[in-house]
């Protein structure tokens, strides 16, 4: 059952979870994260995941006895702050912290990787649980390529059917240049496939690379930005060829710009293209996190 549907479990429940909306939001999120961390679980009334991550995620916000408050957000009812913040696959949740998003998640994650997410906020929560798959994310998040797709090959003899698996060995093997067996085993993901997110995440990563093979010599644009700063259609595709050679800094700082000089241009061609380095890069990695916080300062200042 959706929060706000129902009952909230209490008056003390409901001091912890809430419902927000757009005009609520710098209330409800950016000012109340100034005292504390706010999650803002983004869901929708058809999307089958929130309803699977719903309880589990008031479950631990609950028994953190008041470390972290959740705020819910329709995005049927109020989809701009989604689009703002990059929102493309649900349920997706990102904490805030003195008015900023600084970590998140996408789908529906079990008890214990929620616990681990809160315990980065807030400090040991109690309960821990490692397992193939989250030791298969740190060797990649490491720069393992090829041990990361062992292990991800190996999770996916245990289970199949796990989205996850597929994502991750997907992305294991666009970051070793493979480009075209990454795209057959999300080809070969299960029915479903197409509305998980870890998957959606894997196809962003895989459509990134391919942009970014497509970018020649970085120079002639570099030097058509310095003479016109404003030709955006260069800075985009300088951002492009940059994050391809892995500089992912210097490709956000190229969008961000371009967001700064002209939101709108080509219909918010550089917002797009951010938001969908975000998705192809992870919501929790650091990259994503100082990119996303300079965005929001942007679109909320």
């Amino acid at each position: 059952m959706m929060l706000g549907q129902n009952d909230q479990a209490g008056s003390g429940a409901s001091d912890l979870i809430k419902d927000t909306t757009t005009a609520s939001f710098r209330v409800d999120v950016i000012a109340e994260s100034a005292r504390q961390p706010v999650l803002v679980d983004f869901w929708a009334p058809w999307c089958g995941p929130c309803k699977q991550l719903t309880p589990v995620i008031e479950k631990v916000i609950k028994a953190a006895g008041g470390k972290v408050k959740l705020v819910k957000m329709n995005i049927d009812e109020h989809p701009e702050i989604a689009g703002q913040l990059g929102v493309k696959s649900i349920p997706a949740v990102i904490a805030f912290q003195k008015g900023q998003p600084v970590d998140g998640f996408m789908g529906a994650l079990p008890e214990s990787q929620i616990k681990g997410f809160l315990e980065r906020l807030v400090g040991p929560l109690g309960g821990e649980g490692e397992e193939l798959m989250a030791e298969a994310e740190a060797v990649l998040a490491a720069g393992d390529a090829q041990g990361a797709a062992a292990l991800f090959s190996e999770a996916l003899s245990l289970d199949p059917t796990d989205f996850k698996g597929f994502a991750g060995l997907a992305r294991a093997l666009v970051a070793l240049g493979d480009l075209e067996q990454a795209r057959a085993v999300l080809d070969q993901a299960p029915a479903g496939a197409d509305k998980n997110a870890a998957i959606a995440a894997a196809r962003a990563a895989l459509e990134v690379a391919e942009q970014a093979a497509s970018v020649g010599d970085l120079a002639p644009l570099m030097a058509r930005v310095e003479a016109d700063p404003a030709d955006h259609a260069a800075r985009i595709e300088l951002a492009i060829g940059l994050n391809g050679r892995g500089d992912r800094r210097a490709a956000a700082d190229q969008l961000l710009e371009a967001i700064r000089r002209d939101r709108a241009w080509n219909e918010e061609a550089a917002r797009k293209q951010l938001l969908q380095f975000f998705e192809a890069w992870g919501m929790a990695d650091p990259e994503t996190l100082g990119a996303r916080r300079r965005l929001s300062g942007i679109l909320f200042s």
